[in-house]
């Protein structure tokens, strides 16, 4: 699959998803290094911290945050002093309306040439598809944990638009859970996809504006062995988007 046959899909449908294989791929080109087996971007997910702005109250949400920008064409994306994230109640009617001070990310996950190639991807396809180069994009890092007899959730403020441009969401690793499918509806709220991201690098790209997205809880399987979904979220917003 090539940067053109996406930005083909996506223009179509409003959502792609694109399995492991060709995601890896994608990248590998982008990066000139293989990827796929990067550990330490991998590895990284298991030192995130607890999400202390759930407001149902729920512990299962672990995470990490970033912001970087890309000013215009050709850049590459910069990292960005720190700042919080921000939703209005609009957009996230469970969490919105404060900003939210995470943990940010470490720094051997910014220099990692995985997520350079990410960011790099994301900035081929939506520059083609709006012709807009400056980009506001947050990275956000997801642990969602079932335990206990309970589910875990991926999304609890329910099917939803992220208030930005577009939105990249990259399976990490799944362990010892069921379910978490990502379902897709359009504006009028009829069901148009449904999929699992099981596989690292499987992923899902969603055009905010044209789309609603959401995950279904996930649950643990074994009880007595840790249960965990982990994924990247990357949005790109443009300047002009209020």
């Amino acid at each position: 699959m090539l940067i053109s046959d996406i930005v083909e899909n996506l223009n179509a449908d409003g959502f792609l998803f694109v399995d492991s294989a060709q995601a890896i791929d994608l990248l590998s080109a982008l990066a000139q290094v293989p990827i796929g087996d990067d550990q330490g971007f991998l590895d990284s997910w298991n030192h995130l911290e607890q999400d202390q702005y759930m407001a149902d109250g729920g512990k299962y949400r672990k995470r990490r945050h970033a912001v970087y920008a890309i000013q215009n064409a050709g850049e590459q994306a910069q990292l960005m002093p720190y700042q919080p994230h921000y939703q209005t109640v609009d957009y996230n009617p469970l969490n919105g309306g404060v900003a939210r001070y995470f943990a940010p990310i470490l720094d051997d996950l910014h220099h990692s040439p995985t997520l350079a190639a990410l960011l790099e991807f994301g900035n081929s396809v939506f520059s083609q598809i709006t012709g807009k180069h400056p980009w506001h994009i947050e990275l956000h890092q997801f642990r969602i944990e079932a335990r206990d007899g309970q589910l875990g959730q991926p999304t609890p403020e329910g099917m939803h638009r992220d208030g930005v441009d577009f939105v990249i969401v990259v399976m990490i690793k799944r362990v010892n859970i069921d379910s978490g499918a990502t379902t897709i509806f359009d504006l009028d709220n009829n069901l148009v996809g449904e999929f699992m991201l099981r596989e690292a690098f499987d992923m899902v790209l969603v055009n905010d504006r044209r789309v609603y997205h959401g995950v279904t809880p996930i649950n643990q399987l074994d009880p007595e062995a840790e249960a965990f979904r982990d994924v990247l979220v990357i949005t790109f917003k443009t300047p002009d988007n209020r």
